[in-house]
């Protein structure tokens, strides 16, 4: 359940700024059909920094509702407090969600040995397994490979994914890490084939949401070593990989999800602000020559 292609899921809302369930239903019907290996709930695309915790807690429990047990959900968690990181952990101890995604805490910039003690602290709390999220363009702190092999000799702490998009990475984090079974996840969609061709077994992605069915063949077809195949796959999907950054996650993603009508309303919370005029005609000309329009 953690390898293939994952879906960072947007958290679709009503103009209100409140969770759209009819919408939320329909995403995740269309990535069952799609072959999506599991969904990601409330991460960083399902804009966790403005939900409260009580709003977190709850969309990641509707999704499990709407899933039904057809689809492994992974609870995003973390904060930038370890205390709070623990007590959002335990909240979905015996909830059936399949494991945690968590992010280093972010803004206060902790230390190699901080980042270690965070991450060791909130894993002693679960037993569900722990996916450890590096994302520094977004956190402000980079998780290192030296400080990931220490973390990987916890029982629970199973997986990572690294979305720096830095490849050399790859390697670095397998020749320290002393288990076979810890898992590499690509969070860069653009360097994801890549990261896969070098040892990772699939990508914790933003593209899946709007292009589900492709990722999960080139994710499927990179498992099998067809990198041939996949490569063709991908060199279609590479606009998208990159326009749906145009602006800041998931600003962008959200539009095209509307655009498609994969859900009702692009609404974000604010500081996020609506795609610009400019920007909605880049992300919708990659729509159009991707073949998703």
């Amino acid at each position: 359940m953690f390898t293939g292609s994952i879906v960072a899921l947007i958290t679709p809302m009503h103009d209100d700024g409140s969770v759209d369930r009819a919408s939320l239903k329909k995403l995740i019907n269309y990535h069952i059909a799609s072959g999506t290996s599991a969904i990601v709930s409330v991460g960083t695309t399902g804009e966790a920094a403005t939900l409260s915790y009580d709003e977190h807690v709850a969309v990641v429990m509707l999704t499990l509702e709407l899933a039904e047990g057809r689809i492994p959900v992974i609870a995003g968690a973390g904060t930038s407090a370890t205390a709070q990181a623990i007590t959002l952990t335990r909240r979905f101890n015996d909830s059936g969600v399949a494991g945690c995604l968590s992010i280093t805490p972010y803004y206060n910039k902790p230390t190699q040995t901080g980042l270690f003690e965070h991450f060791k602290a909130v894993a002693e709390q679960t037993d569900l397994p722990q996916i450890l999220y590096n994302v520094p363009s977004r956190t402000g702190c980079d998780l290192l490979p030296e400080t990931i092999a220490r973390l990987a000799s916890i029982k629970n702490i199973v997986a990572v994914k690294e979305a720096t998009g830095n490849l050399s990475r790859v390697s670095h984090i397998q020749q320290l890490v002393d288990n076979e079974n810890f898992i590499l996840l690509s969070g860069d969609d653009a360097s994801a084939l890549d990261f896969m061709q070098l040892g990772g077994k699939g990508a914790v992605s933003v593209t899946a949401n709007i292009a589900a069915r492709e990722m999960a063949q080139l994710c499927a077809l990179a498992a099998q070593g067809d990198f041939i195949k996949a490569r063709l796959l991908n060199q279609r999907l590479s606009l998208l990989h990159q326009v749906l950054f145009v602006e800041t996650n998931p600003i962008p993603v959200k539009w095209a999800c509307k655009r498609l009508g994969l859900v009702a309303t692009d609404t974000l919370r604010l500081p996020m602000t609506p795609l610009t005029d400019h920007a909605r005609l880049v992300v919708e000309n990659a729509l159009t020559k991707t073949g998703l329009l």
